[in-house]
């Protein structure tokens, strides 16, 4: 098992070296405005089923205590790819309102929302119509 140590331990590094993990969607760690001040998060209106060319478009930054129960219009039914920022939480809601299905974004980037489930057979990929963004 030692003998495998330090070929796991390049692995590991050689994955974490490589950029499409999260494409060109920034850390959760870089939502900062250029003087320093907290972002809660970033939703963008476009994604790819290349990671490389998702969080691109245009782009809605939420500031801590966001709270919008009916999304701008061009907005609505629009995001594809976001990204939380660290001790956050984003709350998004499927209808206007805060009804319908719901779910809780934690703290990371989430490039592809096709990849997260809404309900049997739907997914939150331009389904977002309310939400919530919180910072602790």
């Amino acid at each position: 098992m030692s003998s495998l140590r330090p070929l796991l331990l390049a692995l590991a590094l050689a994955l974490a070296a490589v950029p499409c993990a999260q494409g060109a969607c920034p850390a959760s760690a870089d939502l900062k405005h250029s003087d320093g001040t907290r972002t809660c998060a970033k939703l963008y209106d476009k994604s790819d089923p290349y990671y490389e060319n998702c969080c691109r478009g245009a782009e809605l930054s939420l500031e801590p205590g966001a709270d919008l129960p009916y999304l701008p219009s061009n907005w609505a039914n629009t995001a594809s790819s976001l990204v939380v920022a660290p001790r956050c939480e984003l709350v998004v809601w499927s209808r206007q309102g805060k009804a319908g299905k719901t779910h809780k974004f934690s703290a990371r980037t989430y490039p592809r929302l096709e990849e997260y489930r809404r309900g049997i057979l739907g997914n939150w990929s331009n389904a977002i119509s309310a939400l919530y963004c919180r910072c602790s």
